[in-house]
């Protein structure tokens, strides 16, 4: 199911497409879930990557973009008894949500070409960040970061081509250019307050 929505020129855009459960699966495995974890979603889409969480044992804080779509995720998460152990905010998920912060994981379901440093501010120390990389290093990345001292690192661990945040569009010819043989492997991200270096390693 992908849903679309009109920017101030009156073009359409896709902005939410439900995702593979094998990439869901590898997202959920990469983000090492335990119960009684406090969880930061950016993008809640139909709600149900949350409810997975959710029922992991996490407490989930999921925004959306979208208003209809967070309506729409939020009636499903009621349905299904899960609006006790998941909050949907509607919002943009670059900013984060800092009133339930800090959380032990942000997973990302839209890609990035910059980390906000909201969501490294927004992480407890030894937290994880689970995001789709899109920059034109090594694009359709999944990237893992891990929080200390303020600062996230990390490196790919697989693929991930999601759409992109609203506020990140790029170009398909960026995110569909074919990447540096061997870059998935090489590729390492760095985010601090001053901003992201990237590289390819040796």
């Amino acid at each position: 199911m992908t849903q679309v929505h009109r920017d101030r020129y009156g073009t359409l855009w896709p902005s939410s497409s439900a995702s593979a459960l094998y990439v869901v699966q590898d997202m959920l495995d990469a983000a090492g879930l335990e119960p009684g974890m406090s969880v930061l979603e950016i993008g809640a889409g139909t709600g149900y990557n949350a409810a997975l969480m959710a029922d992991a044992g996490t407490r989930v804080t999921t925004v959306e973009i979208d208003p209809d779509l967070a309506a729409a995720a939020s009636a499903a998460l009621e349905r299904t008894g899960f609006a006790d152990r998941v909050t949907v905010i509607t919002g943009d998920g670059e900013e984060g949500a800092p009133g339930s912060a800090p959380y032990d994981r942000v997973i990302v379901t839209a890609s990035a070409r910059t980390i906000p440093y909201a969501w490294v501010e927004q992480s407890r120390e030894g937290g994880r960040i689970v995001v789709p990389y899109s920059g034109p290093e090594c694009p359709g990345a999944l990237l893992v970061l891990d929080v200390a001292d303020g600062i996230a690192r990390g490196r790919a661990v697989g693929d991930a081509f999601f759409m992109p945040l609203r506020g990140q569009k790029q170009p398909q010819s960026v995110l569909g250019a074919e990447r540096e043989p061997g870059a998935l492997r090489r590729l390492r991200v760095t985010v601090t307050a001053t901003g992201q270096d990237v590289s390819l390693s040796p």
